[in-house]
């Protein structure tokens, strides 16, 4: 009868080619958001609000990140897979922000609301407004199934974050 093994059984490992494959899945989903957004904006006529931008920066980044990997000597850099999940984790709190704001759970950043005054003269006042974001935050442009833009893609977002954390397993 043997003892048993005093050493934790480890998860199975991926091998590099996997873990490459993985978060150039995550990179090119990064790159189908953004390139959706894109053709809702230019193809569809809905304009982005201010927190619909900063939606777009996580992904931005996941595609670059996805870009270095096709490095053959960055694949095996675990530091660019965790700033890709990092990414789409913070991309994914930007969604959720976005939502909550949407369906007035919390009050948006100031950039998405009114900033104009009391005291503006009449000339003030009528450059203001025509200078004023046309989009508001708080107002869904689009949905699907009950959920908006801003909700679609925090869903897609935690799955791309999870492609990325896949992508980690050691080889």
């Amino acid at each position: 009868m043997s003892a048993p093994s005093r050493t934790a059984a480890r998860p199975a490992a991926l091998p590099e080619t996997v873990q490459t494959y993985l978060a150039g899945l995550a990179a090119a989903g990064s790159a189908g958001l953004l390139a959706g957004a894109f053709a809702f904006q230019h193809l569809g006529g809905l304009a982005p609000c201010e927190m619909c931008i900063w939606q777009r920066w996580p992904h931005a980044l996941a595609i670059l990140l996805g870009a270095l990997l096709l490095v053959p000597a960055l694949r095996g850099l675990r530091a660019i897979r965790a700033l890709g999940a990092l990414a789409m984790l913070a991309g994914t709190g930007v969604a959720l922000l976005h939502t909550g704001v949407e369906r007035g759970w919390w009050e948006g950043p100031t950039e998405c609301a009114s900033s104009m005054g009391a005291g503006l003269s009449t000339d003030d006042l009528l450059a203001a407004i025509q200078n004023a974001p046309l989009v508001r935050c708080d107002e869904v442009a689009w949905s699907l199934a009950g959920l908006s833009m801003a909700s679609w893609n925090g869903i897609f977002s935690l799955i791309l974050a999870g492609l990325w954390i896949a992508s980690l397993k050691r080889a």
